[in-house]
């Protein structure tokens, strides 16, 4: 009697083990991991920028001089401006902290 109340609880025991070894492999640290969207999403990006501020500073531009080559100008100005700015928030937006 006393051998098989023993044999059980080996038996539960060693059942218990089994069970728990993935559960503790799943418990490990993960490690944080930097990762960013591809180099064609900040381009895409940029390149609306570009022509968004290239309109956005002939208008501008248009209005100011009033004639065609502050039209020029201020396109030209938007546009380099409207281009850094837009791949510069895509640049930061992007970018995200992944646990693996």
């Amino acid at each position: 009697m006393r051998t098989k109340i023993i044999a059980k609880a080996i038996l539960a025991a060693s059942a218990l083990t089994v069970a728990a070894a993935p559960i503790t492999a799943e418990a490990r640290p993960k490690k944080r991991v930097l990762e960013c969207s591809t180099p064609s999403g900040v381009r895409r990006n940029a390149n609306n920028g570009t022509l968004i501020g290239a309109v956005g500073g002939g208008l501008v531009g248009n209005a100011i001089g009033k004639n065609t080559t502050g039209t020029l100008v201020g396109a030209g100005v938007g546009a380099v401006a409207g281009h850094e700015i837009a791949k510069n928030r895509a640049q930061k937006k992007q970018c995200r902290y992944v646990y693996r």
